[in-house]
């Protein structure tokens, strides 16, 4: 990911910024490596973009190469066809480098937190073309971009991104290992932090904290004893490990059942059919910094 800044009360205090918020990361990126968000977001956030009038979304910090925002518009179209993907970086050569890949609904922009949006030059020839002067994305993904960043610093990014969404927008913001087979990330409303999702591809995982590894910058270095995300873990082995007998069922049986046993004590999603996709989704609330538990 390649957006990094020192936020302070100045940068984060005007919707309007000279110029791009951020400097440049690293940037690294793979094919594929975000198909678990993208096929969470598809099933959960899809009745808001097929409700919305304008449905945009914003790739924040796609990297050195476009393939992620590429997959998301493939993704998302499935959800709802009319979905526009704008993919913002803050390095204008990684910007060049990937306007050859645009096509109906994808842009490429230069740009970071402040997320630019492109006008009515994006919609498909035919359809209309009257947009909002000031465009809002009903998600902003930004996966991968904070690793870098130290935890003070991400609450005021958060609220920075959540004041750019569309009133039912969301913002998914996590990380995952290098080829996407464990990742975690924060869903954001524009009132702040909703939810906590970890997924796994079942058969590479040894027992659900491996995906400690993987945990957003707000909760990496608060997985210790006393914090409620180290509990959550914890009590996610036991359980894991109490469904050992299930393990000759599959994998995937075995993660439906720890996570129903873990269901009793924490406050987990109930559709199990995401958990049947290698996921948990956990209220924020419970595993927020500093409850204890």
């Amino acid at each position: 990911m390649a957006v990094r800044s020192t936020p302070s009360s100045s940068s984060f205090a005007s919707s309007s910024v000279p110029r791009p918020v951020g400097t440049v990361t690293r940037g690294t990126t793979h094919q594929n490596r975000l198909r678990r968000m993208d096929r969470w977001i598809a099933a959960v956030h899809g009745p808001a973009l097929r409700r919305s009038a304008d449905p945009v979304v914003v790739d924040l910090g796609y990297g050195a190469a476009p393939w992620t925002a590429v997959e998301l518009l493939r993704r998302l179209r499935a959800a709802e066809p009319r979905t526009e993907v704008v993919g913002i970086e803050i390095d204008p050569a990684r910007v060049a480098a990937a306007v050859p890949y645009e096509e109906d609904g994808l842009r490429f922009r230069h740009g970071g937190f402040e997320i630019p949006l492109p006008g009515s030059e994006t919609r498909p020839r035919g359809v209309g073309t009257a947009l909002p002067a000031d465009r809002r994305p009903v998600l902003v993904r930004a996966a991968n971009v904070l690793r870098q960043y130290e935890e003070g610093e991400v609450a005021a990014v958060w609220a920075r991104l959540c004041a750019r969404l569309a009133p039912d927008g969301l913002l998914v913001e996590g990380t995952c290992d290098e080829i996407g087979r464990r990742h975690v990330w924060v869903a954001l409303g524009p009132e702040g932090p909703r939810t906590v999702t970890f997924a796994t591809r079942l058969g590479s995982l040894g027992r659900p904290s491996d995906l400690a590894e993987r945990l957003p910058k707000a909760l990496i270095h608060r997985n210790v004893p006393g914090e409620p995300v180290h509990a959550f873990l914890r009590d996610f082995d036991r359980a894991w490990a109490a469904a050992a007998p299930y393990a000759s069922f599959g994998a995937r049986q075995r993660w439906v059942r720890a996570v129903r046993d873990l269901s009793a004590d924490w406050p987990v999603g109930s559709d199990a059919r995401r958990w049947r996709q290698g996921e948990v989704t956990v209220e924020w609330a419970a595993l927020a910094p500093g409850g204890g538990r």
